[in-house]
């Protein structure tokens, strides 16, 4: 799909603008929750996951839309076996697929000539096309819309989480082995960074049982999803296995979840929607940024600085103090001070993710170099005043810190 799609909008005016966001609003008012399907990693089995969580949910009674926009590798029209359907256009709303009485599904598939037309587009472009999908599709009432969302911390994720609405959850893939633990922290991070609440983590792939004898095989270990879910101090959420039945049902369109209810994987699905029914309601964060989030285990804190004190303007400073927290006494026990790089847009972010930086506090920021820290894991306190750099932590870390408003806020 090139740039020359005929379905791609025109860039409205600003009372265009303002009329969508009022119908965009009024969607996803009719939807009483919204769970994000996230992972910092590939190959964890996230499209998986996301459709037979909507089918689990469906059958426990729920009314459930499923959203892919995995815009790259849109899987979930294949997984529910509805690949060679097309939605209908009815006064200008898009009406998802219908796959049975409770479960109604939207992807970019649906809209490509085929299964081999590669989707060429920038981030603005994927932006435009996750709101079309949130705007001009006909939801209807729903009580859960589940997102599934392409693996890492990119565009695609930034733009569900800006344009749902309240309330919304991330619900977090692993598989067990350390290599994706340690990305899927990052996912944490990021979430954390964009305010999103954590639903908790599922970890897949958690083990093999034998069909022939019973027994159990720790093919790719077992436990990190609940490890890290622990040291997140986020709900787990629940431990899939690998189980041959996930395989052969993805593969003909009818996910585990639908009918092979006496498989392993099947009555995990079941299990976490009851967990998740069991969590209370979620509960849209607080506009003030300045209370720590004294969750984080392990915290790195970056302060701008000029002159010692905490520089308003941090794209405009010449120094960082980087201050490792005790997490055991909340109190900083080394403080390192660098000299920044040369100002070159999107550097900032990642040279701080690289000195292991998790929290960034500053005076203003604007909304573009807020999501790039947010996609490096790194939570953005705004309004902070010029005060001592250590004293600006102190009070941070405290809960004291008096923040105000972002003069970077355009």
């Amino acid at each position: 799909m090139t740039d020359r799609c005929p379905s791609l909008p025109t860039v409205p005016t600003d009372p265009e603008r303002e009329l969508e966001n009022e119908v965009l609003r009024g969607r996803m008012e009719r939807i009483g929750e919204k769970l994000l399907v996230l992972s910092g990693k590939g190959g964890v089995g996230k499209s998986t996951v996301a459709a037979n969580l909507a089918v689990a949910l469906a059958r426990a009674g729920k009314r459930v839309g499923l959203l892919d926009i995995d815009i790259h590798g849109p899987s979930i029209p294949k997984l529910l076996g509805v690949e060679h359907h097309q939605p209908d256009v009815t006064d200008g709303e898009l009406r998802p697929i219908r796959v049975n009485d409770r479960l109604v599904v939207m992807s970019i598939g649906f809209l490509l000539p085929d299964g081999n037309t590669p989707v060429i587009w920038r981030g603005p472009r994927k932006f435009g096309a996750i709101r079309q999908f949130l705007k001009d599709v006909a939801w209807g009432e729903l009580d859960y819309l589940v997102v599934d969302s392409p693996p890492g911390t990119g565009d695609e994720p930034l733009a569900i989480a800006e344009l749902v609405g309240q309330p919304a959850r991330a619900v977090v893939v692993t598989t067990p082995q350390d290599v994706a633990v340690a990305d899927v922290r990052r996912c944490i991070g990021f979430c954390r960074s964009l305010r999103l609440p954590v639903a908790g983590i599922i970890e897949n792939m958690s083990g093999f049982v034998c069909p022939g004898c019973g027994q159990s095989f720790d093919l790719f270990k077992r436990g990190g999803g609940r490890r890290l879910a622990d040291e997140a101090r986020v709900p787990f959420l629940g431990a899939i296995p690998i189980d041959p039945q996930v395989v052969l049902g993805g593969d003909a369109g009818r996910p585990v979840a639908f009918g092979a209810l006496d498989s392993p994987a099947a009555q995990a699905f079941a299990s976490i929607v009851q967990t998740l029914s069991d969590l209370p309601a979620a509960i849209a964060p607080a506009d003030d940024r300045s209370d720590p989030p004294v969750e984080m285990d392990f915290m790195k804190i970056a302060i701008p600085l000029e002159n010692g004190h905490l520089s308003t303007h941090f794209g405009h400073c010449e120094e960082f103090a980087v201050y490792e927290i005790d997490p055991a006494t909340q109190t900083a026990r080394a403080k390192a001070v660098h000299r920044a790089p040369p100002h070159e847009p999107g550097l900032l972010p990642r040279w701080l993710h690289e000195l292991g930086a998790n929290v960034i506090i500053t005076g203003g920021m604007g909304q573009r170099a807020q999501q790039l820290f947010a996609q490096n894991g790194i939570r953005v306190v705004l309004g902070a005043p010029p005060d001592p750099a250590d004293d600006v932590v102190a009070a941070y870390l405290k809960g004291t810190l008096q923040t105000g408003a972002n003069p970077c806020d355009h």
